[in-house]
């Protein structure tokens, strides 16, 4: 059951089964991916990351702690529509630039950010790219190959899943440290006595969501444009 809620979460966004991990949430999957590519990039003297100012916390604090590790941070500013400008991105990247880590939807706003034009430039520039994938996954359609997302996190209760289970995808090839130790769970790369139930339950609303993407799509799409207009129309000074 472990397996095929490991492929289940892998078809959501067009992974391999064996490049997912599960972890306790999205909190844990962002703090492994991003301190493990800081770690792995220090032994390159590689220490520049960066990131935006409008991250979850689980980003931020994570980055903070870097910083006071001897980190350089770049957090780039966001325009008033809330997506990240390509252009900064890339302007940003220097020679030792290890990682740029930037959140596929946004938590407050629900601003979707370029994820796969900044891909490609991360792919270009050889900088290894994490995506906090945890409000965007199975609600919009994601593909971590055609994307060039190196590290993406999920969490379970966003879609239906209870709290307390989440995944981390790690492209093959990149390398990964343990935040937990102790015994061989997850291939070696999370200790910890699995959460079965969580597991199951997130793959089957992986599952579900997938199966469902469209029509919930287009309902929502509906309903967001039916209230804002109205809220636009009816309310003066009201804009977006």
């Amino acid at each position: 059951v472990l397996e095929k809620a490991r492929v289940d979460v892998a078809k959501c966004i067009g992974a391999d089964f064996k490049d997912i991990y599960f972890t306790s949430g999205g909190s844990e999957a962002d703090n492994q991916a991003i301190i493990s590519a800081a770690k792995f990039g220090a032994l390159k003297n590689k220490k520049h990351i960066i990131s935006t100012k409008i991250e979850h916390h689980a980003v931020l604090h994570t980055l903070n702690k870097l910083e006071k590790e001897g980190y350089e941070i770049t957090l780039l500013d966001v325009p008033e529509n809330g997506i990240v400008n390509v252009e900064d991105v890339e302007n940003a990247i220097r020679e030792d630039t290890v990682l740029v880590t930037i959140m596929f939807a946004n938590n407050e706003i629900g601003t979707i950010q370029p994820i796969k034009k900044i891909g490609e430039i991360c792919k270009k520039h050889g900088v290894i790219f994490h995506t906090d994938a945890v409000q965007a996954f199975g609600h919009i359609k994601i593909d971590v190959q055609d994307m060039n997302i190196d590290f993406l996190s999920i969490s379970g209760h966003k879609i239906g899943a209870p709290k307390g289970i989440g995944a981390l995808y790690i492209r093959k090839g990149c390398k990964i440290d343990n935040l937990i130790h102790g015994g061989q769970q997850e291939r070696g790369r999370r200790a910890g006595t699995e959460n079965v139930i969580g597991i199951v339950a997130l793959g089957k609303a992986a599952e579900m969501a997938m199966a469902e993407i469209d029509e919930v799509t287009a309902k929502l799409t509906y309903l967001r444009d039916k209230l804002i207009n109205s809220l636009l129309s009816k309310i003066d000074y009201a804009r977006l």
